[in-house]
């Protein structure tokens, strides 16, 4: 069987899916993109690469999609359990509707599902502490500005999204806790992830209004911010992936989730016999984020930026310091 990545544009028919998954073996892992595309260079193309490390170390081999709109979603999953592909990994909160329908209808088949908790006996809900390592972009950002004005671009009000907001907030503020950080969003629903021009739009009002470094957390829409921040001369902060290489000398850091890292675990446990069900919380502590250093923006950081994340860190792993959660009350105190 041959990895595949094809539109779904006619499943509908229930042809297309029926021929491509001809003859796949049992227990062959799938993995199924949110919105964006497997190539957004930021979350669908994180689980890519955990897939394929999967692919390379265990000498196995995985099916994938590209969906193309949210009509797809359960029959895209229905399909995979039907072939007897496991498990079946979806990323993305926007999947837990159609994950927890199928799930329930195939209980012997093991799934995946990334930042959003379905409870059900055979699924694994992988979540991140998204707080913690917006907090460590957010010290960044307040060190680098020169303006005492940082701005972040959200895709929608979405309250997963205002954790990243509210962690890089605070870690501003615990800087410079007079700090301005505008936040302005990019659209008002999940296309907002795939409208980069859109993005890049607000990031420029953002930068009209003095702010000098933004952190996108955008998904595909993302590479809007980062560019529009360049080519004004400003810094960008990326998310989810190593986003460092894209724009290098303005690109400052990037806020990273190792949703590879859970991809891969899922699909070798799998492989070993070893799946378990039920909740995966990853933070500082399990290296599941964590701010990204390397040659790309190592001009951009000194030894003090350096130096105050890693004092942080050890304060976050400790208990020191409690990153207030937006999801566990709605709020951000900061």
């Amino acid at each position: 069987m041959t990895s595949f990545s094809r539109h779904l544009g006619a499943l509908a028919t229930g042809v297309a899916m029926t021929v491509l998954v001809a003859g796949a073996a049992l227990a062959d892992p799938a993995l199924i993109y949110d919105g964006g595309g497997k190539f957004d260079k930021s979350f669908n193309e994180s689980a890519y690469n955990g897939a394929e490390k999967y692919k390379a170390e265990s000498g196995g081999t995985y099916s994938d999609l590209e969906i193309t709109g949210d009509a797809q979603r359960e029959q895209a999953i229905r399909q995979f359990a039907s072939k007897g592909f496991s498990p079946i990994l979806v990323p993305g909160f926007s999947w837990a509707t159609a994950l927890t329908t199928v799930a329930a209808e195939f209980p012997e088949t093991h799934f995946v599902i990334i930042d959003s908790v379905v409870d059900l006996p055979n699924v694994r809900s992988v979540v991140f502490k998204e707080q913690e390592g917006s907090y460590l972009v957010g010290i960044l950002a307040a060190m680098a500005s020169k303006s005492g004005k940082i701005g972040v671009v959200p895709a929608f009000n979405f309250e997963l999204l205002e954790r990243f907001v509210c962690g890089y907030k605070e870690g501003a503020k615990s800087v410079n806790p007079a700090i301005e950080v505008l936040e302005t969003y990019v659209g008002a629903g999940f296309e907002a992830f795939s409208d980069p021009g859109k993005a890049a739009e607000v990031t420029k009002s953002q930068l009209d209004q003095g702010v000098d470094v933004v952190f996108q957390v955008a998904g595909g829409a993302g590479a809007g911010v980062l560019q529009a921040a360049a080519d004004a001369g400003k810094l960008g902060i990326g998310v989810d992936s190593n986003q460092n290489y894209l724009h290098p000398g303005n690109v400052l850091t990037s806020m990273m989730k190792r949703v590879d890292v859970a991809t891969y675990n899922a699909f070798m446990d799998e492989k070993n016999g070893k799946f378990t069900p039920g909740t995966v919380v990853l933070g500082l502590a399990e290296e599941g984020v964590g701010a990204a250093f390397d040659d790309n923006n190592a001009k951009l950081i000194t030894p003090e930026m350096k130096a105050a994340v890693e004092a942080a860190t050890a304060k976050i792993k400790s208990g020191e310091i409690v990153v207030h959660d937006f999801m566990a009350d709605k709020t951000c105190p900061s």
